[in-house]
């Protein structure tokens, strides 16, 4: 039973930085795309960025430039950079486990984390 605990949230100013860490629990991580998944209260829940088990990362295009995802098979870690933080990237952000190779929208994935709120604001 895969487990997912997100940390690393907190409340920064317009133009900060936040290192968002995903420690993975009870299988290895290597066959599983892995994806950041963001949603505000009354919104979707939308991918941010997702990395593959090949390492090949994509990006919604409200983040390009400004995340980075990454993934660290042998500590079982996934990381998403987020520099240059906006107002409007406020939200609950969840770590994501994708079996089938995937893991751009909801019915990709197989396990959830807890979710680690990142708030932005002057």
């Amino acid at each position: 039973q895969v487990q997912l605990v997100e940390s690393g949230g907190g409340s920064v100013e317009p133009g900060g930085s936040l290192r968002l860490s995903c420690a993975v629990s009870g299988d290895t991580i290597y066959r599983f795309a892995m994806g950041w998944f963001r949603q505000a209260p009354g919104k979707d829940r939308e991918a941010v960025a997702v990395i593959d088990d090949d390492g090949r990362t994509g990006y919604i295009d409200s983040v390009k430039g400004r995340f980075t995802i990454s993934r660290d098979n042998a500590k079982k870690m996934v990381y998403l950079q987020m520099n240059n933080l906006r107002p409007d990237d406020t939200d609950m952000y969840y770590c994501a486990a994708c079996s089938s190779g995937s893991c751009s929208v909801i019915p990709d994935v197989n396990v959830w984390g807890q979710g680690t709120q990142v708030t932005v604001s002057s």
